[in-house]
């Protein structure tokens, strides 16, 4: 049996791979890894709400989760980040797509019961590059929002 996260060749849809990055997202957000979820919006202009400018590159990114997101003494968030609803539209040329999906958080610290903390939308733009997927932008917004003051830190 292969091991969880061991690297192998699998033949997957054009849809799947970009559902499994929507999923790659969640779980790097929810494990604190804050470079790998730099390294996933590395080639991606990301605006984090409707009134914020657009950020690009890997550093920026990185600096940014630094800043807002709280961590714990797990070195984890505490959250579980749900993305569904996702509604996936892939160009004709195969090269691009864009995704609109929903995402629900919830949380439990020391300080918080188990609890939904944010819900909203994520609109994304993908674009092929040397075979693969990746994000090319992403907008994110929050259509309900919680007790977040366990999650980030302003």
């Amino acid at each position: 049996m292969a091991q969880l996260g061991a690297k192998a060749e699998f033949l997957v849809s054009d849809e799947t791979a970009i559902c499994n990055l929507l999923h790659l997202y969640a779980e790097r957000v929810d494990l604190g890894d804050g470079a790998g979820v730099a390294a996933l919006f590395s080639r991606a202009h990301v605006k984090w709400g409707a009134q914020a400018d657009v950020t690009y590159g890997a550093e920026p990114i990185a600096r940014l989760y630094a800043n807002v997101i709280k961590l714990h003494e797990d070195g984890t968030p505490r959250t579980h980040h749900l993305i569904t609803n996702s509604i996936i539209e892939i160009a004709a040329d195969g090269q691009t797509a864009t995704c609109r999906s929903y995402y629900t958080v919830i949380q439990q610290t020391a300080a918080v019961p188990l609890q939904v903390i944010a819900g909203g939308r994520y609109h994304d733009g993908f674009e092929k590059f040397d075979g693969a997927w990746r994000f090319a932008r992403r907008e994110y917004f929050m259509d309900f929002r919680g007790a977040v003051h366990d999650h980030v830190k302003a």
